[in-house]
């Protein structure tokens, strides 16, 4: 098979892999370092990687793979791109980090708030930090306590965050309006029940909530595009009913730590056409280091500690090396404009594939795409397309895991969980694009001689 290092006929070795599972597993909790990743929801052995370039992943058993994580989207340029090293490299020989103010972290914030139309941004070390900083903000500045989210949404692994959270941590509502249980167990009952649920794309569930509590909520945080129920796209609807929110009082976040600078130089949200009060970043703004931050308008940034009452802080935030990487991957993306269009376009013609092999199997799946994220569900859709995480709860879980199975035996490196984003990078070409579409009509056929029941398996 071009491009991936082995054919369909093949299977790739696994031994040091599984060696590293079993040491990784005596040391680490599940043998992994963020759940998604032990392959849980698909079966086998996760694939312990040695390096990246480009559009590919190499295993620990030397196989190589056309990677569709991309680190899970920060890697849009692709893996170890050399604006990206090189000013990493640069920064290196001044330290690793400081403790203290330094340029860079000006210039990256220079940068981001030009090209996100907003007034000040404050780094944080990761995208969990981020929006809980954002939340905590938006308390202290409106003096109110709930917050909502919506259904299928992720935004980090904060306490008040985990109540019907996306990629398999949803727990079903228990009835009451915006009522809500916990995600993970360690999370207090008293502590979720700050945190009303509403369901995305529903523009009237919205509206009935916030007209019977808006006037106690802080802050609607949502994001633009969901990435971890697999991909959903807002509808007209939706949007505009987000935007009267802020009538109410509420401060609205648009949480981009997976979409920000990944579906436009400008976001989700500039693309969308989105005021949102506040937005949260990270993947792309660090350039594949650890990173986040959140920003908006200067009357709301302005009661962040050291200059307001609302206190956040982080030893590691604004790392030198982190914001190198984070300015040439920007400074990338501003000086290439097309790259928006080739992404979308590979993206696109990836989705048609999909569909089209699909069928051509008998095989229900409905493909969700925007840009250069993507997600093929294993389903008919109920509406034509999968609108919110109850239609992609629908979901034939077993056999998206067999494909993912017979993908990754064919060195197609594809998300582990149904209910993921695929990314696609600049370092994707028509060459990994044929290969891709190749293993996915192999791994297909592959369907037609598996026993997958019983059927519609629930996250």
């Amino acid at each position: 098979m071009t491009g991936t290092g082995i054919t369909a006929q093949t299977s790739p070795p696994t031994e040091r892999s599984e060696a590293l599972f079993t040491r990784a597993r005596t040391v680490t909790p599940g043998g992994v370092n963020s759940p998604v990743r032990a392959f849980k929801s698909v079966g086998g052995t996760p694939r312990f990687i040695r390096e990246a370039h480009g559009a590919y992943l190499t295993d620990a058993d030397g196989t190589r793979f056309i990677d569709y994580i991309g680190s899970w989207g920060p890697m849009i340029l692709g893996h170890d791109h050399p604006a990206v090293r090189e000013a990493i490299s640069d920064a290196l020989q001044y330290g690793t980090s400081f403790g203290a103010p330094g340029e860079r972290e000006v210039e990256l914030a220079e940068l981001v708030t030009r090209l996100t139309h907003t007034d000040k941004v404050r780094f944080t070390s990761s995208g969990t930090e981020a929006t809980m900083s954002a939340l905590r903000l938006a308390r202290g500045f409106t003096g109110r306590k709930l917050i909502v989210k919506f259904r299928g949404n992720y935004h980090g692994h904060a306490d008040g965050l985990l109540v019907e959270a996306g990629s398999g941590l949803m727990t079903n509502l228990d009835g009451g309006l915006g009522a809500a249980a916990p995600s993970s167990a360690g999370v207090p009952e008293e502590y979720a029940a700050l945190t009303l649920v509403s369901e995305y794309n529903d523009p009237q569930g919205l509206d009935t909530l916030m007209a019977e509590r808006g006037a106690e909520v802080a802050a609607v945080i949502f994001e633009p595009v969901v990435g971890n129920a697999g991909v959903l796209i807002p509808t007209p609807e939706f949007l505009e009913a987000l935007h009267r929110v802020q009538n109410a009082g509420a401060l609205l976040i648009a949480d981009e730590v997976m979409t920000g600078f990944r579906l436009s130089l400008n976001g989700a949200t500039g693309r969308l056409g989105l005021r949102p009060d506040l937005i949260c970043w990270g993947k792309i703004i660090g350039g594949g280091l650890p990173v986040g931050a959140y920003g908006g308008r200067a009357e709301v940034m302005d009661f962040v500690s050291p200059q307001g009452p609302v206190y956040q802080a982080g030893t590691l935030s604004g790392n030198p090396l982190a914001m190198a990487a984070g300015l040439a991957t920007l400074r990338t993306l501003e000086a290439d404009p097309d790259l928006y269009t080739r992404l979308e376009t590979y993206t696109t013609r990836l989705s048609d594939g999909l569909k089209t092999l699909a069928a051509e199997a008998g095989v229900p799946v409905s493909v969700n795409q925007i840009g250069s994220m993507l997600t093929p569900f294993f389903q008919d859709a109920p509406h034509g397309s999968v609108r919110s995480y109850t239609d992609a709860a629908r979901s034939d879980t077993r056999a998206f895991a067999a494909w993912f199975q017979g993908l990754l035996s064919r060195g197609i490196y594809w998300a582990p969980s149904q209910f993921e984003s695929i990314f696609v990078s600049a370092a994707h070409t028509g060459v990994e694009l044929d290969a891709t579409l190749q293993a996915v009509r192999a791994a297909l056929a592959d369907l037609n001689g598996t026993d997958l029941s019983p059927k519609g398996v629930q996250p």
